[in-house]
């Protein structure tokens, strides 16, 4: 999970590489969304992020009960119960803090929906320290609040550790809770954590879940494309990195994440 270190500067993409760069990125965010629409489906989005013609209340109470577990915790810092309770509060805080566009009804995270799923991830690993069984229910929560996390980082770097921390996070939602969509999920994951000797396992695992020729024949197919693409942008951003860490050998000033430029709603 990404840090709230100092937001160093990677990536020089001024002059030709500049477009090339934020193509990349840009892409990379549409496809891992794309990823997972394939194996879930669409989603209601109002049932998804509980909106309502009340959503500013409703963050009001999420806020109020981060606030209320935050005191709670001054005196018992380690209370594993007490730092899920935040974890849940911080997402749904930030969910109930996310729009849809008027014109397509895409999911639109707003800075401060980022920041309260940021909170949730540091959260998460404190109760991770914490506990010596994390709860499936949790885990199942966090997972996708830390992969949207890992498409609007500020860094590759982050992007990365994001990506693997939503991955293990759903690895202990397949491993108490195996299904066809838990286990192609945590599959997706994998592979865009690069971890594809794992993503291979766990899909075999993923196709014994199946119910007919045809979902196998589905998910295989998907997937086969997925890895693809994972493959191709893992080769992208060696080359990126190659590339920054060149323009910064030179003394050319560097810049950070360039999908937060592609990206309107990611953090500034």
């Amino acid at each position: 999970m990404a840090g709230d270190g100092e937001r160093r500067m990677v990536f020089d993409i001024r002059g030709k590489r500049r477009h090339v760069v934020k193509f990349v990125y840009a892409i990379l965010a549409l496809l891992m969304g794309a990823s997972l629409f394939l194996v879930t489906g669409a989603v209601n989005i109002g049932a998804l992020f509980g909106a309502s013609n009340s959503v500013s209340s409703a963050t009001k109470q999420f806020e109020e009960q981060t606030a209320t577990i935050h005191h709670k915790l001054k005196k018992e810092p380690q209370d594993a119960d007490l730092l899920l309770a935040l974890t849940r509060a911080q997402i749904n805080a930030g969910n109930s803090l996310v729009t849809a566009n008027s014109e397509t009804g895409a999911v639109e995270y707003t800075p401060e929906s980022l920041a309260q799923l940021e909170e949730a991830s540091e959260s998460w690993s404190k109760y991770l320290k914490a506990t010596k069984e994390p709860a499936a229910g949790g885990a199942q929560l966090i997972a996708p609040a830390l992969f949207t996390v890992a498409q609007n980082s500020r860094t590759g770097a982050e992007a990365e550790a994001n990506i693997k921390a939503a991955a293990q996070a759903q690895e202990i939602v397949a491993g108490q809770r195996p299904s066809l969509g838990s286990l192609s999920t945590l599959a997706i994951y994998q592979l865009y954590s690069f971890d594809f000797k794992g993503a291979g396992k766990t899909r075999k695992e993923a196709a014994a879940f199946a119910n007919t020729k045809f979902e196998r024949e589905n998910l295989g197919n998907e997937l086969d494309s997925i890895e693809k693409r994972a493959h191709e942008f893992q080769k992208q951003l060696v080359k990126i990195e190659k590339e920054a860490k060149k323009a910064q050998g030179n003394g050319k000033p560097s810049i950070a994440n360039p999908l937060s430029e592609t990206n309107p709603l990611a953090q500034p």
